[in-house]
């Protein structure tokens, strides 16, 4: 099972997103990106890739534990920037970020414990990919217009394990599906 660990903004957060991402569209070069759809919107934690099935409910216990141990957050959509030249664009976060980052800290953590391969730790960036471009693209404008938004504020209140499924039928433009696999509440409430 292709896996990652994540955040996922609520749906009145998503409606304000999707505002903006119209906007962004209008601009120049926006048909030069692949934009993520509203199931593709999340705050990756850790990223796990393919888990052997025995490793999962190991890997489910621990990020029990990690939610129970971290304590509900205020958290926002804010600013934006890309990565690669123009290969992905992301909008970040405000608000109680470290907490999201020992949130992402603590996913990794629960894997390498459960024995799923993680390769090498980086420092967490947090950032929630809008579009992405198979050559460079200039994303500048998009990016000058990213930073003037800033959605609600939330309550972020869950850990979310996710499944990734591929696309698979060769269509252009086919995004992965993705379904929760599993979700825990922060702080040990509900």
């Amino acid at each position: 099972m292709r896996l990652f660990a994540a955040v996922l903004p609520p749906e009145r957060v998503v409606h304000e997103l999707a505002a903006e991402i119209d906007r962004l569209k209008r601009l120049p070069g926006a048909e030069r990106l692949r934009w993520t759809h509203r199931p593709g919107w999340h705050f990756t934690l850790a990223f796990y890739g393919e888990v052997a099935d025995d490793l999962v409910p190991g890997l489910s216990d621990r990020l029990a534990r990690a939610a129970h141990r971290t304590e509900p957050f205020g958290l926002a959509l804010a600013g934006g920037g890309q990565f690669g030249h123009g290969r992905a664009l992301w909008t970040g976060a405000q608000g109680e970020v470290e907490a999201l980052r020992l949130l992402a800290d603590r996913a990794e953590s629960a894997a390498r414990k459960a024995g799923v391969p993680m390769g090498e730790h980086r420092r967490y960036k947090a950032h929630l990919t809008v579009a992405r471009g198979r050559d460079s693209v200039d994303v500048r404008p998009h990016v000058d217009l990213l930073h003037e938004f800033t959605s609600s504020t939330w309550t972020v209140s869950e850990l979310v394990l996710v499944r990734s499924n591929l696309p698979r039928s060769g269509v252009a433009g086919e995004q992965p599906r993705y379904e929760a696999v599993a979700c825990w509440q922060l702080g040990g409430v509900g």
